[in-house]
């Protein structure tokens, strides 16, 4: 691992292919090459957007896309969990409400301006015309627990909480019809998995729940649109694969009363062989680690991450 490596993603300055396909009757898939996607369902009379880009700036490219399909208003924004990178362009949109779990909003509370300045520090390029996000944070205008069933006219879409995974509010879009599912950043595809706020035990129960679901098609949090069974088990798989070789790494680091320094330093080597092709592996391995770590020491919930901690972690761990 070079000392000089750059924290976080601020080197990553390439802009992405995008890419707006239809992968179900009524499911669109917005992706760009590994960097946050959108999930868009067009109903008999409205749209719903699922996770809504970083910006409003760069939420007006989705609207684009969806305007060349239909112009039926776009009534429903969800947010499938919080990160500012996945909510803060919902104001682009115009939606009548805005829907999240009742869990995503409490993250919201007690974490929303601190994941805010972590995440515009993290990802530069991500946040495209930062000015246009409308000071404060995005908050729900409604929320559910466990689950909740919305009717675009004759098309049921479910909005379930199957399980804690990436963050505690995890939020799946189901349309039961056409077996589609709009995972959020609980399913990645050839894209590196973001743990810090994880529950690493919780996160491969919860893939099983999506696969017991059967999707035919699936849109990822990152990576290519899955449009078959056996590449949504593809995405399932690597996925799961990953979560559970980070924590077994670090959990046998711990056990052997190892700092945190030299769990990273092995985990890393461990996985690299196998992961590094992975769109953003060196940015999210000290997070996940460090979020690991804290989980198999007995920290049950994740600890804040500040755009003070991130750099302090990074240079512990990267220095």
């Amino acid at each position: 691992m070079s000392q000089a490596k750059k924290f976080a993603s601020q080197a990553d300055m390439e802009e992405k292919k995008i890419t707006f396909s239809q992968i179900s009757e009524h499911a669109w898939a917005y992706t760009a090459e590994g960097d946050p996607n959108t999930g868009i369902v067009i109903g008999d009379a409205s749209v719903l957007v699922a996770d809504t880009q970083a910006t409003p700036a760069m939420a007006a490219d989705v609207v684009r896309r969806i305007r060349e399909v239909t112009d039926k208003p776009i009534k429903y924004v969800v947010l499938t969990h919080y990160h500012a990178v996945r909510v803060l362009g919902a104001a682009g949109y115009g939606a009548e409400h805005i829907l999240a779990s009742q869990d995503t909003r409490d993250l919201i509370v007690e974490r929303g301006e601190a994941d805010k300045a972590s995440e515009i520090g993290r990802f530069p390029r991500l946040f495209q015309n930062v000015e246009t996000v409308p000071p404060g944070l995005t908050w729900p205008t409604m929320t559910f627990t466990g689950k909740m069933t919305l009717w675009l006219g004759k098309l049921e879409v479910q909005l379930i909480q199957l399980g804690r995974g990436h963050t505690k509010g995890d939020t799946v879009v189901w349309l039961p019809g056409e077996k589609t599912l709009l995972s959020g950043d609980l399913v990645e595809f050839g894209a590196t998995p973001y743990a810090g706020d994880a529950y690493f035990q919780d996160w491969p129960q919860t893939l099983d729940n999506i696969a017991a679901l059967q999707p035919a098609a699936l849109v990822p949090g990152r990576g290519a649109a899955l449009t078959t069974p056996a590449e949504v088990a593809e995405g399932l798989t690597g996925t799961r694969n990953f979560i559970s070789d980070v924590y077994a790494s670090v959990q046998e680091g711990v056990k052997a009363g190892r700092d945190l320094n030299t769990v990273y330093k092995d985990t890393y080597a461990k996985l690299k062989p196998k992961y590094s092709q992975w769109v953003i592996f060196d940015h999210c391995m000290p997070f996940d680690v460090s979020r690991a770590y804290d989980e198999a020491s007995g920290h049950a919930d994740p600890r804040v991450w500040t755009a003070e901690r991130d750099v302090e972690m990074w240079k512990a761990l990267e220095g």
